[in-house]
């Protein structure tokens, strides 16, 4: 095992310094080959990338990562299906999840269909009345609007009774999902999903609306061979990849191969502004910059989330499919004001989801549920949970005597599949979901005997994650290295997220020259290094924690600080600001 970065084995949270690079051999061999600075060489050999796909990685290209659509099962028959619906005049109804993407992958699919002079009926389910997945008065619904074929997104490949209730009722169901499967599968015309387990197109990174933006390219291409585009305009499927990217990157999905290339041309697409909703809710959120990853996964995407936890459930995909500049600027601006309603309903379940997990800290699945709890904000508690205890955990919200869960994991536990052997053992109403994150719907005399059967199901695969948890750094600079060259460099390898992790540095002997509270329990301050070099920082929901302590405290000695490097702007000015995620005595 390499030694901890600045000698750090156990940080102010518990924490130990992992480099993420253990051989600095292939990365001196990385820069030197491609003339390339140390930094962005240490970061790229520290996540595997190799010289000859270096290019590749900093410049992903759709046109060398795109593989053909056919590759994935099933593709033909729901292509076919859904150009037979297109010639012959039928409305394709939508049934889409609640989350971004399930907006994403609704508006997206709807946005080409209009496109190519279709008709689309969508339907976003309501969380508290409707619940997850599709339900089989949703569907006849549909299809009494008059919807021919039914497309159901990010969603049905557990929706075993309400499909089949739906086959029975004469509906053709195609199913576009990414969540795992089962060997048995449910009835539908179609059912599209890279990680069905006859599938072997090796694209089961893909989130639902990367499955969808391959069927439109597949639909495309049907269309063409059907002469449709003899007499019409054959749109140019690259403008939504924004809503692609969208999707993409807030369904924490791997940011490797072609969802690596999605994001990266995606978020080029949404610099232009082409999109008229997320143009307007970028303007609502205060974006005044080139979008990254970043600001599409913690701020535009908690904003459409916001109206299917706690608001009108279609709220986001209106959003994502107006050309209404007027109706686009009153969508944003409800939904920046359910996210705020959001963050507040989230800090009161948080806190009462903490204090249950206090009593299960030892267990290998953390599950805790409490009466009232808004469904709408688990997810977001589960990873805050998982976050302080470094174990997998599910908050569940119950409502006369039904609960409704939701999940997160740590790296190596697989969650998906654990909710999936629940519900073949009875233990569930419903659930799905993949790796890192899961739902389910649970009787609640039934939560106790679940969370057994989870704390032994996942004991091996906890068992297997390091017994200290281990904060992944790339680097150690002092505080007058953290610059705005350092920056840029590291930039070139975004976008950033799960697989392709955001660098993050360990700045190493800083002192706190001054520190005071911001916001309701955020904690700013002022770095102090060598030869008088300073650098701003700000540590996040650090109130009453110990980094804030730490940092709060007067003459406490100098700090080893680690975090992420991001540009600060504020009225015209730039400066490089530390976001600090944990800290240890220098």
């Amino acid at each position: 095992m390499a030694g901890a970065i600045l000698g750090v084995e156990r940080s102010l949270t518990g924490r130990r310094w992992r480099p993420r690079l253990d051989d600095d051999r292939a990365a001196m061999a990385l820069a030197q080959r491609l003339d390339l600075p140390e930094a962005l060489a240490r970061v790229l050999a520290a996540r595997g990338v190799s010289a000859e796909a270096a290019d590749g990685f900093l410049d992903p290209r759709l046109k060398s990562l795109l593989p053909d659509p056919a590759v994935l099962t099933d593709m033909p028959g729901a292509v076919a299906r859904l150009a037979e619906a297109i010639e012959g005049g039928e409305i394709v109804g939508i049934f889409g999840d609640y989350d971004v993407d399930g907006a994403t992958s609704s508006a997206l699919l709807s946005r080409y269909l209009e496109a190519v002079g279709a008709r689309a009926e969508v339907h976003i389910p309501d969380r508290q009345k409707e619940g997850y997945g599709p339900n089989a008065p949703a569907l006849v619904a549909l299809r009494d609007r008059g919807a021919g074929p039914v497309v159901t997104v990010d969603c049905g490949i557990s929706a075993f009774e309400p499909l089949h209730l739906a086959a029975e009722a004469g509906i053709d169901v195609i199913v576009l999902d990414h969540h795992t499967a089962e060997a048995g599968l449910p009835a539908a015309h179609a059912i599209v999903n890279p990680n069905r387990l006859d599938d072997s197109s090796g694209l089961g990174m893909l989130a639902a609306v990367g499955v969808t933006f391959m069927t439109i390219v597949a639909l495309n291409r049907e269309l063409r061979g059907r002469g449709w585009f003899d007499s019409r305009t054959e749109p140019d499927l690259t403008q939504w990849l924004d809503i692609v990217a969208l999707g993409t990157i807030c369904d924490s999905v791997p940011l490797i191969g072609l969802n690596r290339a999605l994001a990266t041309q995606g978020l080029k697409r949404m610099a232009r502004r082409g999109n008229t909703g997320l143009a307007a809710l970028g303007d609502v959120a205060r974006i005044n910059e080139r979008p990254t990853a970043y600001h599409a996964g913690f701020i535009l995407g908690p904003r459409i989330n916001a109206g299917g936890r706690i608001g009108a459930p279609d709220l986001g995909v209106r959003l994502l499919t107006t050309n209404d500049p007027d109706e686009a600027a009153g969508l944003a601006m409800k939904l920046d004001g359910l996210n705020a309603e959001r963050q507040a309903i989230e800090r009161d379940v948080l806190e009462r989801a903490l204090a249950a997990a206090e009593a299960q800290a030892g267990r290998n699945c953390v599950v805790v549920a409490g009466e009232g709890w808004h469904p709408g904000v688990i997810g977001i508690v589960a990873s805050r949970v998982v976050e302080r205890f470094h174990r997998p955990a599910f908050v569940v919200a119950l409502n006369d005597g039904i609960g409704k869960g939701s999940g997160r994991s740590v790296a190596g536990v697989d969650l998906g599949a654990a909710v999936t052997a629940a519900r073949q053992s009875d233990l569930l109403v419903n659930g799905g979901g993949h790796p890192m994150a899961a739902g389910l719907t649970v009787e609640e005399g039934k939560l106790e005997e679940l969370s057994a059967f989870l704390d032994q199901r996942l004991a091996d695969q906890v068992a297997s994650t390091p017994a200290v948890p281990e904060l992944g750094v790339d680097g150690a600079v002092a505080v007058g290295a953290a610059t705005d060259e350092l920056l840029h460099t590291v930039e070139r390898i975004g976008p950033f997220g799960v697989g392709n992790a955001e660098p993050r540095f360990a700045v190493m002997g800083a002192r706190v020259v001054h520190a005071d509270q911001v916001g309701e329990n955020h904690v700013r301050c002022v770095l102090s290094g060598g030869e008088g070099a300073r650098l701003k920082a700000i540590a996040f929901r650090a109130v009453g924690e110990p980094i804030g302590d730490a940092l709060l405290a007067r003459g406490g000695g100098d700090l080893h600080l680690a975090g992420h490097l991001r540009m600060n702007r504020w009225q015209g000015n730039e400066n490089v600001q530390l976001i600090i995620e944990d800290a240890a005595k220098a």
